[in-house]
């Protein structure tokens, strides 16, 4: 029994040998023919420049090639020179090198140095297309652009591969995609406001300068309290830190300048002991002389008080030394102390400068963002009612009688070389995109 759909949807039984029966049989045959002739042919298609055919020969491997149709519309083949294959079907191609190579005679060396002559066949040939031109899909698309072709391809697969339709593809990206990205880039810059802002209260306060600024200000901006606390905490005590750092260095150094006055009061007194004695070893060395004038004294005790003398001069000059020396010491240490203070103050003024320059580059950055954040909130407010639209799909094709423009829909079967042109845009994309 045969099932034959009806026009009310169920289906049309036929008892067996039903369909025996003359006038029905015809009338069958009339419905099949006026069927097929509502479904429009598919046109063969004629191979271009930019199309890739492989040529292979069954007992000849060493001749398989690939050869791409040059802009002239042709191919090069060996035994063949230029061919012309433009605008000819592939089954046409196939048979146009089938007919030439069937002429030829290919000299085949062998492993052993041997040349043969082999005669080729033309079922032997093989032309087929490996690779086709692409096709280009453009307008409402996520990814617009050139995309592989491959046989039997329809609209809906070419929009698939361009990464599915988009509304608003004429100004700007997908506006749900670009508002999630603002959200993340918004809530990040105010993060990195909050670290700048405490930044610049820090220097501050470390520069002794009144800050209207406190710990609760610090907190109140629009992101997580736990993250602003912590910023805050951070800060603060950095500034401990560096303040104890610097109260440590600056301790050290008075330390240094405290025990280099001592030990300069310590030389002092040495110094005045060995003047002292020194006087005293000249004075004594002028009696010895004295004596030994008269021929009272020997000369050995002479020479001895000379070099009692000559010891307590080295000694006076080595503490002159050593005092001068202590001294240059407690001056180097009292210029580290200021040049601490100067440098540090310095250094922090550079740092409060660029910590302000970046504090007021985020505030902006904030504000842009800010605004685009609210530009594609807008836009994908306007535009939801626009995703449930039919897209409006056009395909220029290069045909034989020139240019076309075809009205097609999702499962239109595409060509090579097609352009695809996707529209899904109403009035209120356009009146957005205008603005």
């Amino acid at each position: 029994m045969l099932n034959v759909r009806s026009t009310s949807g169920g289906p049309t039984r036929f008892a067996p040998g039903t369909l025996d029966r003359p006038h029905i049989g015809k009338s069958l045959l009339l419905g099949a023919a006026l069927l097929f002739s509502m479904t429009p042919a598919q046109a063969e298609y004629l191979l271009h420049a930019g199309d890739t055919i492989e040529i292979s020969v069954a007992r000849l491997p060493e001749l398989k090639q690939r050869v791409p149709v040059q802009l002239d519309g042709t191919i090069s083949f060996p035994l063949l020179g230029s061919v012309t294959v433009a605008k000819l079907s592939p089954a046409e191609v196939q048979a146009k090198v089938q007919a030439m190579l069937a002429t030829k005679v290919f000299r085949q060396r062998t492993s052993d140095g041997r040349e043969n002559s082999v005669t080729i066949e033309p079922d032997e040939v093989t032309a087929n297309v490996v690779e086709y031109r692409p096709i280009y899909v453009n307008g409402d698309v996520s990814k617009p652009g050139e995309e592989t072709y491959r046989p039997s391809m329809t609209v809906r697969q070419a929009v698939a591969l361009a990464g599915g339709y988009d509304v608003v593809r004429l100004r700007m990206n997908n506006p749900i995609l670009e508002s999630a990205d603002l959200k993340g880039e918004y809530e990040s810059l105010w993060t990195e406001y909050a670290k700048e802002q405490a930044h610049v209260w820090r220097l501050k306060k470390e520069l002794g300068q009144q800050t209207a600024l406190d710990e609760r200000s610090l907190l109140d901006v629009p992101i997580s309290r736990s993250m602003a606390q912590e910023i805050v905490k951070v800060e603060t005590e950095n500034l401990k830190a560096r303040q104890t750092d610097q109260q440590a260095e600056r301790t050290f150094l008075q330390r240094g300048i405290a025990e280099a006055d001592e030990q300069i009061n310590v030389l002092a007194q040495q110094q005045k002991t060995e003047e002292d004695g020194n006087q005293a070893d000249i004075e004594e060395l002028e009696r010895a002389k004295e004596l030994f004038s008269r021929g009272n004294l020997t000369t050995l005790r002479v020479t001895d008080a000379r070099r009692a003398m000559l010891l307590s001069s080295i000694q006076k000059l080595q503490t002159t030394a050593q005092l001068l020396q202590t001294k240059r010491q407690k001056d180097d240490l009292a210029r580290q102390i200021d040049r601490l203070d100067g440098q540090r103050r310095s250094d922090m003024l550079r740092e409060l400068q660029e910590s302000t320059v970046a504090l007021s580059k985020t505030r902006f950055k904030l504000q842009s963002t800010g605004e685009k954040l609210q530009y594609t909130s807008l836009a994908k407010s306007q535009l939801a009612r626009g995703f449930g639209n039919k897209p409006a799909i056009t395909v220029v094709r290069n045909g034989a009688k020139g240019v076309e423009n075809l009205v097609a829909n999702e499962d239109f079967e595409l060509q090579p070389g097609d352009v695809v042109e996707i529209s899904l845009r109403d009035d209120a994309a356009v009146e957005l995109s205008s603005q």
